[in-house]
């Protein structure tokens, strides 16, 4: 019976260690390189209106509808920025976001997706701006 025990024992122990190191390796994962993902050399201006955000670090994603300018349909940008501890130190807090009108500045991903890296972002009405010191790579 006791060897049972230590088994059990020994196997919560186990597996509570898997977790910590998996929830330790997942935000590293997360982070990226810029040019792995963004285009460099293709720059683009998007104003929308801040659907959702996503507020953590390394980076803040804010989703913001846009209307698609030919067709007139509404399409949601996922934009990648600097993360919530940058933000809140610039002076902005996840609630600016949320039914906001922004204007972003960044660089498309090389995946077609709509998809943008922010280089800089205005709050509209709040007059709000942020720049971010991670320029793209041979932009600075």
């Amino acid at each position: 019976m006791r060897i049972r025990s230590a088994c059990s024992a020994f196997s919560a122990f186990a597996a509570g260690i898997m977790v910590a190191l998996l929830g330790a390796v997942a935000p590293v994962q997360a982070h990226h390189s810029f040019s792995a993902v963004y285009d460099g050399n293709k720059p683009v201006t998007l104003r929308g209106v801040v659907s959702k955000m996503g507020w953590q670090n390394p980076h803040a994603h804010i989703y913001v509808d846009v209307k698609n300018p030919t067709t007139g349909q509404m399409v949601t940008w996922e934009v990648e920025s600097a993360g919530a501890s940058n933000l809140l130190r610039a002076g902005l807090r996840r609630e600016d976001f949320i039914g906001a009108e922004v204007i972003v500045k960044g660089f498309l991903a090389k995946d077609g997706t709509p998809t943008v890296n922010a280089s800089s972002f205005t709050l509209v009405e709040a007059k709000k701006e942020f720049t971010s010191d991670e320029a793209a790579p041979g932009a600075r």
